[in-house]
């Protein structure tokens, strides 16, 4: 088994390997070999699985008392969505697989310096915003880890033995932090993988309206300012060749929303409520201050979640629509009428905004990731006062 997954982001470098050492991503050559990643698999989904077990057995227990439900289900909604999420990655691997690939092919096909450099751009921005969701998982889950008084758990969570003793109290903390670990590890790469395939189609619009803007522009125009037959017919070419990778993007948008959209819905919905409790835990925990930042770490960890979502979406619909700017940017004054219509059909074409919906109830944009904020405000505020009665 390799090391790394090889792709042109770095951020999905990382989160591919990730999965491909859980057990949960099966590059094609591997396809033969599916034995090899049932261990790691089984290790993942037996550890994870107890754990997201006891904690709806807390939730049971505590049932109507509200500060208590809260303390559970913060983290029991999060596992819930990673369960999902990885259902669906499961069901639906091939066709993931090959829209990484494709992709992937595209943007390492940028062979001008200006189009690299689009690449890195584009690279480094989901690096970052990668880096940044990763180390506020760690900090959540290393505040975690260190804030449980002795003899207590650092998550509420149900077992039916007495885990105050010892050794079962050192087995069952040693269990939960290596739970939570891993279900934060792989949730962050689940994210990351829808994120970043939003970001390389924005990236692969981004390199289209640059080779539109760029038609022409090292031809020489005659003196009656038209171009030649000959160089008609470059032009022609390399504009239905932009046409095709046109073409391309858009169904890889369009496949990126069929393959995803079910998973978005239910990332949102869980994240409007997470940031509800999560602010409601919040309030109220002024005892411990390590607990404290964890939580608040844990805040900016599921808002920066759903940011990435509507981020990615926004950006995706910002470059779609300039496809059709880049293309008015070429010398069009200087060409054949029957060129100037295909252009112009092209930039017909381009101004339907390409978008990722969650599930066609709302589009990820950053409007809506306010729309979203308010609404878990309101709830949060809907908590405070049932508290108060």
């Amino acid at each position: 088994m390799k090391f790394l997954v090889q792709n042109s982001f770095w951020s999905l470098r990382l989160t591919l390997s990730v999965l491909y050492w859980s057990g949960f991503w099966i590059p094609k050559e591997d396809q033969m070999k599916k034995r090899n990643y049932i261990i790691p698999l089984f290790f993942f989904m037996f550890v994870v699985g107890i754990y997201i077990t006891a904690q709806f057995g807390d939730l049971c227990r505590v049932w109507g008392d509200v500060p208590l439900m809260t303390g559970t289900s913060f983290l029991l909604f999060t596992n819930i969505s990673l369960g999902l999420k990885m259902f669906n990655l499961f069901w639906k691997v091939m066709e993931i697989g090959t829209l990484v690939q494709e992709a992937d092919d595209e943007l390492t096909a940028a062979k001008s310096s200006q189009g690299r450099e689009i690449v890195k751009r584009w690279d480094r921005e989901a690096t970052v915003l990668f880096y940044c969701f990763a180390f506020l998982s760690f900090v959540t889950v290393a505040g975690w880890g260190t804030s449980a008084e002795k003899n207590q758990l650092p998550m509420r969570a149900w077992y039916p033995y007495n885990t105050s003793k010892s050794p079962a109290y050192e087995l069952t903390y040693v269990h939960q932090i290596v739970a939570v670990s891993l279900g934060a590890t792989v949730n962050v790469s689940l994210d990351t993988l829808v994120t970043s395939l939003m970001a390389q189609c924005s990236c692969r619009l981004r390199l289209l309206a640059l080779n539109l803007s760029t038609l022409g522009e090292d031809l020489v125009v005659s003196e009656q300012k038209q171009f030649s037959p000959e160089q008609m017919k470059s032009l022609t070419l390399n504009l239905r060749r932009c046409v095709e990778r046109h073409q391309s993007v858009l169904r890889a948008a369009d496949h990126l929303q069929d393959l995803f959209s079910g998973s978005i819905l239910i990332q949102v919905t869980v994240s409007m409520v997470i940031i509800c409790v999560t602010a409601y835990q919040l309030a109220f925990e002024t005892k411990d201050l390590v607990r404290f930042v964890s939580m608040l770490a844990y805040f900016f960890c599921m808002t920066l979640q759903l940011f990435l979502y509507c981020y990615q979406g926004h950006q995706l619909s910002e470059q779609s629509v300039q496809v059709a700017g880049a293309a008015y940017e070429m010398p069009w004054y200087n060409c054949h009428t029957p060129f100037r219509r295909e252009i112009l059909m092209m930039m017909v074409r381009a101004r339907r905004i390409s978008k990722i919906t969650a599930a066609g109830f709302t589009t990820l944009s950053l409007s809506a990731f306010m729309s979203i904020m308010k609404a878990s405000y309101t709830f949060f505020t809907v908590l405070r006062s049932v508290e108060e009665i």
